[in-house]
């Protein structure tokens, strides 16, 4: 049975004006990244939607979205999405294939899980679009993972690491209940581990498909406004 919420009243008794949705917050970390985001369709947007550039690294990360957040912001409600670029895990994965995180973890030992829990939207939005996509733990860094590290991260449960998905998270949640999401793009995997992002052609696979996904932010962010069942 869907929710029932009541109408609200003024100081005078009249029912007060709706309320506005939030804004839709959308952090990347990378100069290209926000590049990708900034050149997708934004017809299907209901409210606002501000793309932050935090700067790279989980330090950097959790200061530009706590600022964001701040009381008295434009964007103090909004929900948070981590986007960008990724290193996927998992063997068989490739470029341009995307991770829906089920939860991020922070890169520090005992750092406690971020859960994503408002994720059918996206998976749905995400398949009927065409693309690979790939659920479970994301897991931070505070560098760039090669190799045997990345065999290790994977053997701890994860199917996908970057910098600042999980400090986006956490910040975003701290100051209580918010709606979160991580979808991420791989840019390198087992099998295509790249080393400049911008010049090769996993790299661009990414960009194209990080592009062409901000309307699925935009699905995700209306269907928080459904009532709950």
């Amino acid at each position: 049975m869907a929710a029932s919420h009541g109408r609200r009243t003024g100081q005078d008794g009249r029912p007060a004006p709706p309320q506005a949705p939030p804004p839709l917050l959308v952090a990347c970390a990378l100069g290209i990244e926000r590049l990708a985001l900034r050149g997708g369709d934004r017809s299907g947007a209901t409210a606002p939607v501000v793309t932050l550039r935090t700067g790279m690294g989980p330090r950097a990360a959790s200061d530009a979205v706590t600022h964001a957040l701040r009381y008295g912001s434009v964007t103090e409600r909004a929900p948070v999405v981590a986007t960008g670029f990724c290193a996927g895990l998992v063997p068989g994965m490739r470029p341009g294939d995307v991770v829906v995180a089920e939860a991020a973890r922070g890169h520090l030992p005992g750092a406690p899980d971020v859960p994503c829990s408002d994720n059918e939207p996206l998976l749905r939005s995400l398949k009927e679009r065409g693309l690979t996509v790939h659920t479970g733990l994301l897991r931070g860094s505070d560098h760039v993972v090669r190799g045997a590290e990345r065999a290790g991260l994977r053997a701890g449960g994860a199917v996908a690491v970057d910098m600042e998905s999980a400090a986006t998270l956490r910040a975003a949640t701290r100051g209580g209940d918010r709606p979160v999401a991580a979808v991420r793009v791989i840019v390198d995997a087992p099998e295509h581990e790249l080393v400049r992002i911008a010049t090769l052609r996993g790299g661009m696979s990414a960009f194209r498909v990080l592009r062409s996904i901000l309307p699925v932010f935009f699905e995700w962010h209306r269907s928080l406004l459904l009532p709950r069942r």
